[in-house]
């Protein structure tokens, strides 16, 4: 018999596991092991969740799925110190690196502060405008060492 498609609103987790699951398959053939671990980083006060950091850790890369801040919270460092701390987790995870993406109408000028690198750009999504793609090496995060000239 063959599948029918049907239209999910809100896939389940259970859902989405059964839909990635030949992805999986195929990857694990390859030795490439597809079990991605989830990072979520809320920001929380006394009213509750409004905010914060998801991304995923796979084949030693975390993708930073969504980066949000309310605008009344915006201005106080908090989504510097979000991705500060998805790059701690990236660190301790054993991570070559970071990506995200965002818009030209959103926040590049934030990522290229925090020392992500455009790797790639879409036009014209939305009309008149980017999307694009950032990248940052861990390695290039830290103080590198310099061999000492010779006298």
């Amino acid at each position: 018999m063959t599948p029918t498609i049907h239209r999910l609103d809100l896939p389940e987790t259970a859902h989405r596991a059964r839909i990635v699951a030949p992805l999986a398959e195929h990857a694990t053939a390859g030795n490439f092991a597809f079990a991605p671990r989830f990072l979520t980083l809320a920001l929380q006060d006394d009213a509750g969740i409004d905010g914060g950091l998801i991304a995923q850790i796979y084949w030693n890369w975390m993708w930073i799925e969504i980066l949000a801040v309310p605008e009344r919270w915006r201005g106080r460092g908090l989504g510097r110190a979000l991705i500060e701390r998805a790059e701690s987790v990236a660190r301790e995870a054993g991570c070559a690196g970071i990506w995200v993406d965002t818009y030209s109408f959103q926040s590049p000028g934030f990522y290229e502060r925090l020392g992500y690198r455009p790797f790639g750009r879409l036009p014209d999504y939305p009309a008149g405008e980017s999307r694009i793609f950032f990248a940052k090496l861990l390695a290039e995060d830290d103080e590198p060492t310099r061999p000492e000239k010779a006298a």
